[in-house]
This record gives C-alpha cells, structure tokens and sequence, in this order.
C-alpha cells in the first residue's frame, strides 16, 4: 500500500454454521470468537468487534486494501471451521455455510454496529437468524433465494 494513501473500509461480516444448526455451545463460543481474533492478528486485519452465537457469527472489521472481501471471508471461516475440527471443539462434520454475508458501515454508525453486534444473545430472544439476515438484505436491497441460506 503506498504511505500516500489512506482508507478506513468497515464492514460487518456475518455468516451461519451449515443448515443454521445451533451446534456451538456457550464454552466454545468463546474459543471461537479468541481464534478469530488470533486469525484478523495474524492477517494484519483489525477486528473491532466479534461475536459468536450459538449458529452463526458477527464480525466488524477494518478492510484492508490488501485482500479480497472473498479471501477474508475465507480466511475467518476456513481456519476457525479447521480449528474447531483439529481441537475436538465440535463434531468433526461442522461446517460453517458456503455464503455469508458483507455490509459496508459507515464511521458514523460503528458504535451502533458495535452495539449491534455485542447485543446478539438479547436480539436473538425474538427473532432468529434466517429472521435477521432476511432483514439485513430487505435493508440494504438485496434479492435472494431461500436455498442458498441453509447450503
């Protein structure tokens, strides 16, 4: 990156375990969310909020320009899907879903996001995930199929 250029690229990345089964148990739930933590490290990635829900996982990030949204999706579900695996953490059939799913943030709404993210547990009392990505794509005008939501 040239020392002449600057950007500050948030987004909120979410994405599901395979057939949105709530196969993560509040015990690895923290695991998890300290690997994805270690991965955005290791990557040079900053992660400034994360959490791990019982079947799927938010994070917020500052973009770097380096990487492909597509490489860092993979990055934090690859690594953590083999973490959970080679650890014992989970049945050795998990797997995260093939989609997820990426919204840009602006600066002035982060701490909103943040919030957002950390209050998932009492958010998730009334409404479920299928319900929540449903209206993050209703709000930010996206069409879908209902398929590739389960895959």
């Amino acid at each position: 990156m040239s020392t002449h250029s600057y950007n500050k690229i948030w987004l909120h990345l979410i994405w599901g375990t395979k057939g949105h089964q709530k196969t993560i148990t509040p015990g690895v739930r923290a695991k998890v969310s300290q690997k994805l933590f270690e991965i955005a490290r290791d990557k040079n990635i900053f992660l400034k909020s994360c959490h791990v829900h019982s079947n799927h996982v938010h994070i917020l990030i500052d973009f770097p320009t380096n990487y492909t949204i597509e490489q860092v999706a993979k990055y934090f579900k690859g690594i953590s899907s083999t973490y959970l695996k080679k650890e014992g953490l989970l049945n050795s059939s998990f797997l995260w879903c093939k989609g997820y799913g990426v919204f840009s943030v602006s600066e002035s709404v982060v701490e909103k996001v943040i919030k957002y993210i950390k209050n998932q547990d009492e958010h998730h009392g009334t409404k479920t995930f299928r319900e929540e990505v449903q209206d993050f794509l209703a709000v930010h005008n996206l069409e879908y199929t209902e398929d590739w939501f389960l895959e």
